[in-house]
């Protein structure tokens, strides 16, 4: 199949064609760029000299409607906020899947999108027809979907840590907190005064708290899982690293829960269950937690659980590599679904270690 990535040159785009060069079903037929069009891509990422055997041509080009329907069967879009909107109608018009990395068509609720992206809402009717692809929760939709919005890497680790406790009542909707950190590589490839090697290393911080655009994007998913209006404190972190998210959640038990006298093992037992049939969720034993480096440049996600029977509450910890399951990762698994292919095609990798 035929595929373009429009937006190639930030680091989800160049993420992208990293895994799809060991895609079986896959051949790169356009690279997209609206800022430096017909340039060489090995210019401007020296590292891919003579690895590009799966790109049909890698110069850049503008991005045309008409010639990336000629050209593609499958469009991954990896664009700044606000920019996909414009094409993904477009494309869909002309009878293409596409997979949209960006946060454009995420929220459903115009008002909301417009509040914490401070931008205007896209175009509603394209809104309607794409699906949130957080694949081990949407599978089946996914599989008959012509558009898919692929989830915030936050997100990511955030609903797959959580999802289990909220759908079986093990925890309160109200006074849950997410405390994660992460890489600089999530804030892009545009030069800015606050990712700065000068300005990140030797150094954590707090940012956007209160006000992150990502916070909607949980609670829109959590609530349609739980049937109920769910509110989240959540406040990210920059950390001098590359590449991960570390999400640490907190969430107080049910009176079902204490009733039940469930226990740590026992929530490890009962999350191992629940994610039994997921190749790219694992969950630590009893006592082990989540570290970036176990997941960093594949598209897993671990996690560890603790009940603190002295309060009362249960500890997640969930890790992800922000770049794959948490970008293009997890948009490939979702053209695989898209496809019929088997999941995991082209994305089933060991991580990095050391």
């Amino acid at each position: 199949m035929k595929v373009g990535i429009i937006g190639v040159t930030g680091y989800g785009g160049i993420e992208l064609l990293r895994w799809l060069k060991g895609h079986p079903h896959i051949k790169v037929a356009y690279l997209g760029s609206h800022s430096q069009v017909g340039i060489d891509l090995v210019d401007v990422y020296p590292h891919l000299e003579g690895q590009l055997s799966h790109v049909i041509d890698t110069e850049l080009k503008a991005i045309d409607m008409d010639l990336i329907a000629s050209s593609c069967e499958f469009v991954f879009l990896s664009l700044p906020s606000g920019v996909s909107s414009q094409w993904v109608p477009q494309l869909l018009e002309r009878g293409l899947k596409v997979v949209d990395l960006g946060g454009d068509f995420r929220l459903r609720d115009a008002e909301a999108h417009e509040k914490w992206y401070k931008k205007t809402a896209p175009d509603r009717i394209s809104q309607s027809k794409g699906i949130y692809g957080l694949t081990e929760f949407h599978r089946e939709k996914i599989a008959n979907a012509e558009f898919i919005s692929n989830p915030g890497c936050y997100p990511t680790s955030v609903s797959l840590g959580l999802a289990p406790l909220l759908l079986h009542d093990f925890i309160e909707t109200k006074g849950i907190i997410i405390d994660a950190k992460s890489g600089t590589s999530g804030a892009g490839r545009a030069a800015a005064v606050g990712t700065l090697f000068s300005e990140v290393q030797e150094s954590i911080h707090a940012y956007k708290i209160g006000e992150h655009q990502h916070t909607p994007e949980i609670e829109q998913f959590l609530s349609d899982l739980t049937n109920k209006e769910l509110r989240v404190t959540f406040t990210p972190h920059l950390v001098p690293m590359t590449r991960g998210i570390l999400s640490t959640m907190y969430g107080q038990l049910t009176d079902k829960a204490k009733a039940a006298g469930i226990t740590t093992e026992g929530l490890v037992d009962f999350y191992r269950e629940f994610y039994a049939k997921e190749k790219f969720v694992r969950i630590h034993k009893s006592g082990q937690f989540p570290k970036t480096k176990l997941v960093y440049g594949t598209n897993f996600c671990n996690i560890g659980v603790y009940v603190d029977s002295r309060t009362d509450q249960v500890v997640v910890v969930s890790a992800i590599d922000n770049m794959v399951k948490g970008a293009a990762g997890q948009a490939i698994q979702n053209m695989n679904v898209m496809c019929g292919w088997e999941e995991a095609t082209g994305i089933d990798l060991l991580p990095l270690i050391p």
